[in-house]
This record gives C-alpha cells, sequence and structure tokens, in this order.
C-alpha cells in the first residue's frame, strides 16, 4: 500500500482491520497532531500495518479479552508528529522511537516493533485505591511475556511489540521510579502470582 495521498485513501489504510476488535484508526489520533496540524500518516503502510497486527494479535487483544475494554492514548506516530513533541511534549527522539510509537521504520538493529500507551479502564479504580502499579505490570510481565513503561496518570503504560530482545518493567511512578526488572535482575524469572492475586480478584467481582 502506498501513503495515502488523499482522503478516500487515508479512509482505506483506516479501514484496515489489525486484529478482532482493532483498526488502523484507533492508532492514528495524535493530539500533537491535531494541535500543530500535522498529518500523522504512515510513510510506509505496509510495515505499519505489518507490527501493528502484531501488538494487537499478541498483546491488546489478550490484554481485553482478560480486563475488558482498555483505551488508547498515544500509538502510532509519524516521525514529523514524533520530532515536534521532543522537547515539548514529552517524546523521546525519533532514533529511539523506530520500532516503537513509529511502527513504521525500523531501528538501528534493523528490528521492527509498534508501541501503544494504554489505559486499562477497570484496572484503574484499584489503581487508585491502593496505587499498587506493580500488580498490573507483573501480569503483563508473567501472561503476556512483555515489558511496559508505566506512567501516573491512570496508570497508562506503553506496550510493545518488538522482533528484538524482550524488555523489562520501568516505572516514572514515585516513590518507585526507575526499573522494576530487567533481564538478568534475580527477580526476572518465575511467578508474580502474589503481585496481582488480589488486583485480578477486584477487578473480576468488579465486573470488569
Amino acid at each position: 500500500m502506498r501513503k495515502p495521498g488523499s482522503v478516500e485513501s487515508l479512509e482505506q489504510l483506516g479501514r484496515v482491520r489489525l486484529s478482532k476488535s482493532f483498526f488502523m484508526r484507533d492508532f492514528l489520533y495524535s493530539e500533537i497532531a491535531n494541535f500543530y496540524g500535522i498529518p500523522n500518516i504512515p510513510d510506509n503502510p505496509d510495515l505499519a500495518i505489518e507490527t501493528g497486527r502484531k501488538l494487537c494479535e499478541t498483546i491488546l487483544e489478550p490484554l481485553q479479552e482478560r480486563f475488558g475494554r482498555i483505551s488508547i492514548r498515544s500509538a502510532y506516530r509519524s516521525p514529523a508528529v514524533n520530532s515536534k513533541g521532543i522537547g515539548r511534549h514529552n517524546c523521546a527522539s525519533n532514533d529511539s522511537n523506530y520500532a516503537g510509537h513509529i511502527w513504521d521504520y525500523r531501528d538501528a538493529d534493523g528490528s521492527s516493533g509498534a508501541t501503544a500507551c494504554v489505559v486499562v479502564n477497570s484496572f484503574v479504580p484499584y489503581y487508585e485505591r491502593t496505587g499498587h502499579w506493580e500488580a498490573l505490570a507483573w501480569w503483563l510481565h508473567d501472561e503476556l511475556n512483555v515489558g511496559s513503561t508505566f506512567y501516573p496518570k491512570l496508570a497508562a503504560f506503553n506496550a510493545s511489540w518488538y522482533e528484538g530482545p524482550r524488555s523489562g518493567i520501568y516505572s516514572y511512578i514515585p516513590p518507585r521510579k526507575g526499573n522494576l526488572t530487567r533481564a538478568g535482575d534475580a527477580n526476572w524469572s518465575g511467578t508474580h502470582a502474589h503481585e496481582y492475586a488480589a488486583m485480578l480478584a477486584e477487578v473480576d467481582a468488579a465486573g470488569r
């Protein structure tokens, strides 16, 4: 598929179904793009679709199946959109976002990937009551074999499909900012079910 050059071709891209629950259009919204009037359109739609499908099928669908509806906070960014956010809106460099939020470019290692920042709606009440964001982070680590980066507002987190090495768990939530686990750490392997058992019980009791 060529880069969309008309409303009709952009509509066609938006209709591409990435998984049972998600279409490409779900991941193209951007406050930065809207505010500054920068088109948030992939240069390489085929790679964006390929990586987006893997993100949806291996992470977002299982997550939604277990916890109910999830909300997309930030997902695909074109290089131009991401560049506008550097130093202004908490966007890292384009180089570090290739195979991350910039789905349609491979990184310096030649690996592809896709990242979405999501909120698990049913988890928010538990998080707001306890502050225990680690519960969801460890569930993702154990059950989906995925790394994550957590943020304070609504316990939103970046989840990434990446064809290279798996990342660990990182947090910007005080007082436990920094790495919770990385490959090789003593707490990396084994089950961490004791960290999320109460969370799952509360989410299920509330009906997700």
